[in-house]
């Protein structure tokens, strides 16, 4: 179990919750030309900087997380709630809505 404090703020996801801070959304295309803040897409990929204790299953053992703070992943583009963390947006996800590490 891992907890991001922040300057002002500590977030501790509970169970399989996993706290995310997005990653910036591309402001350039490939090409070169900039991209006004109203055509950048939300990143599906950020930085887990917190995680819950795990999973409680039914026989009431613990599953533990397979993420771990510090790592990027890739997560579903619909999912989670936004958190508002010292004026950042962050995502709090169940684990479930992750789809990969990102290396």
């Amino acid at each position: 179990m891992a907890t991001k404090n922040t300057t002002s703020t500590t977030i501790q996801p509970l169970f399989d919750n996993v706290l995310i801070k997005p990653a910036e959304a591309e402001k350039k295309t490939v090409s070169g030309i900039i991209l006004p803040d109203s055509a950048q897409k939300q990143s599906q990929i950020g930085i887990v900087m917190a995680v819950g204790s795990g999973k409680v299953a039914k026989d009431g053992k613990t599953i533990p997380l397979v993420v771990t703070v510090g790592q990027k992943v890739m997560y579903k583009k619909w999912g989670g709630n936004e958190v508002k963390v010292d004026n950042e947006e962050w995502t709090i996800i169940s684990q479930d809505d992750i789809l990969a590490i990102v290396a």
